[in-house]
């Protein structure tokens, strides 16, 4: 069984599509703070499935314990951690509690129970200022410019330190840069609790109706607009890596590093305007101070998981945009749609 912490979330529910379709028994464990127990139900419409799932804080170490105890967990596809770059910088306190202490916490109760597979969910904010587009990873990570970055990088040097120092671990860690899109079906999507702190949720809401305008932040960048550049990639195409990735991790031990990327930089304009294209409708923006944290530009070098792996991209920025907006206008509300 593959225990997916964090697998009711955004990324993480796409994950568990992927990985039942590939013939996985799977158990999610999430404490819904940014998520809901909703999307089980719609799970089971894409997969025909019931995906059975518990109630648990990574923190938890007596929680975690009891899980570890009960089911035969052979890996884990750890999604479990805060994310919002603005929020990071200014509650540094609780990513570090969420993020660095609760995944040592979750280590600790996966080497009591002899599991030593785990596939990170790690970001490309690791790789910080000092390295210039596309990223490879073979580069020196930097100190990234943001707290939520910061406490990627620090369980990335955790984990590669736990295996130097122990045999038998074998460990993924997944550097992703931008995830976008929802599902084809429609079923599932990204739906953050509150004021979303990515772009595309943002867009999507601005579009529905749930928000104002758009606020796009920064136009003063050294980039051709004015505006961030990023590397956008379909939200499915990131949860097939995952399945590539534990396929691997399976077969072998060690520690070992992909980025998840499509090597294709957007600015946040080319993704607004795209995206009133693809959909034929306006969204209204306005351009504020840049967000603490935010750097100018930064894509991908996918090579190394194209090679090693075998991943390859099926949806274009087209398809991502267009399955962002069927899942939003269908769901306006998120999970608490009719």
């Amino acid at each position: 069984m593959i225990l997916v912490a964090g697998g009711a979330g955004y990324i993480g529910s796409h994950t568990c599509v992927e990985l039942i379709k590939h013939g996985y028994e799977i158990l999610v464990l999430d404490n819904f703070s940014n998520s809901s127990a909703k999307v089980f139900d719609r799970l089971k419409k894409i997969t025909d499935q019931d995906i059975p799932y518990v109630d648990v804080d990574i923190c938890d170490e007596a929680g975690l314990e009891s899980v570890f105890s009960t089911y035969d967990i052979q890996a884990v596809i750890h999604f479990a951690g805060l994310k919002a770059v603005g929020e990071s910088m200014l509650n540094p306190l609780v990513y570090f509690e969420n993020n660095i202490a609760g995944t040592s916490t979750l280590l600790k109760v996966m080497k009591r129970h002899t599991v030593k597979h785990m596939i990170f969910s790690s970001s490309a904010t690791v790789y910080g200022e000092i390295n210039p587009s596309p990223y490879q990873e073979s580069m020196q990570t930097g100190m990234p410019t943001n707290t939520y970055g910061y406490t990627k990088l620090v369980v990335e040097q955790m984990l590669q330190k736990l295996d130097q120092a122990e045999e038998g671990w074998s460990i993924a860690l997944l550097r992703y840069f931008n995830p976008i899109g929802a599902h084809p079906s429609g079923l599932i999507g990204e739906h953050p609790k509150g004021i979303p702190n990515n772009l595309l949720p943002y867009v999507t809401q601005v579009a529905v109706g749930l928000r104002e305008k758009l606020s796009i932040f920064g136009g003063d960048y050294d980039t051709a607009d004015g505006t961030a550049v990023r590397d956008y990639l379909h939200v499915v195409d990131l949860a097939v890596a995952h399945v590539l990735a534990l396929k691997n991790r399976l077969d072998h031990t060690g520690c070992d590093i992909w980025n998840v990327g499509t090597g294709n930089g957007y600015s946040v304009l080319d993704i607004k305007n795209t995206f009133e294209q693809v959909n034929q409708l306006q969204v209204p923006f306005e351009i504020v101070a840049r967000r603490e944290g935010d750097l100018a530009s930064f894509y991908a070098d996918s090579s190394k998981i194209q090679n090693e792996l075998g991943w390859e991209v099926q949806y274009q920025l087209d398809d991502m945009l267009a399955h962002s907006w069927n899942w939003q206008k269908n769901n306006p509300n998120g999970y608490e749609s009719a």
